[in-house]
């Protein structure tokens, strides 16, 4: 794939998962470094597995100082990853004590996300309104994961000014099509991504809204980096429109300062 890719850009994947202690798969670094070796990804935002956050199979979940060393854990393992030929760029995964007090300049945006079974977070607390409004002030980007009733609200109430980015094109935020209904897609500080989209619904939604506010995304370990990949590819996009999906409409939205830090020293990298 790598000689084939059409054209010359730095290959981003926007939405993947990485951790090593929710064991159920292989979620390793080691583990995606392996899937994308053959493929012009260069850069990937990771954030933490769901499980290392909280436990989604239970919808009545109460927060414990083990979750919170679990959480802790799983977000700082972010911190520690990099190469030279595949850059992290790290998203902090929050959980309704509202961390924020955790992010380190080398986060470059933040992992928001539940479903409709799962434990809810608590909007309706001050804490929550001030990580809001920190996530606000830094020019954070939020990839956020909800059912549609509350999508509706972050982007309309309770974020204004905050750029979401509505993974999956809709499809575990109540669909593509419910959000098109809803009128959020045409909210300009609303984003998305491909990853585990359809190909007529990528097609569309560039048709419909233009190519400024979507991404290429992966969704790993659930989607395969290159066969997500080769999913935009097989599109035939035109070349500017090829290469804001796959790299330049992500570093449009992410913090301009300070640039991606190399995990093993202090300096930074462009």
């Amino acid at each position: 794939m790598k000689s084939q890719f059409p054209v010359k850009a730095d290959v981003i994947d926007s939405h993947a998962h990485c951790g090593i202690q929710d064991l159920s798969c292989d979620q390793s670094f080691e583990a995606y470094l392996a899937c994308v070796k053959e493929t012009p990804i260069h850069q990937v935002v990771l954030f933490p597995p769901v499980m290392e956050i909280y436990d989604r199979n239970d919808p009545l979940f109460e927060d414990t100082r083990e979750w919170q060393a679990r959480r802790t854990r799983a977000n700082e393992y972010l911190l520690t990853l990099g190469r030279e030929d595949l850059k992290v760029i790290p998203y902090l995964f929050i959980w309704n004590d509202f961390r924020v007090d955790q992010l380190t300049p080398r986060h470059k945006g933040i992992k928001w996300h539940r479903h409709s079974n799962e434990p809810m977070y608590q909007y309706d607390t001050d804490a929550c309104q001030k990580a809001i409004a920190h996530i606000r002030t830094q020019g954070l980007p939020v990839v956020y994961e909800e059912e549609l009733h509350n999508t509706r609200w972050f982007v309309r109430e309770g974020a204004p000014g905050v750029k979401v980015i509505i993974p999956h094109l809709g499809g575990l935020n109540g669909g593509y099509e419910a959000l098109v209904s809803q009128g959020l897609w045409e909210n300009p500080y609303v984003y998305t991504d491909t990853a585990l989209a359809s190909g007529w619904e990528i097609s569309d939604y560039i048709q419909r809204y233009g190519p400024e506010r979507i991404m290429f995304g992966s969704d790993f370990p659930f989607g395969d980096p290159g066969s997500e990949l080769d999913k935009i590819i097989q599109l035939a996009l035109d070349p500017p429109v090829l290469e804001a999906v796959v790299s330049g409409n992500l570093k449009r939205i992410l913090p301009e300062t300070p640039c991606f830090l190399d995990p093993f020293s202090r300096k930074t990298t462009s």
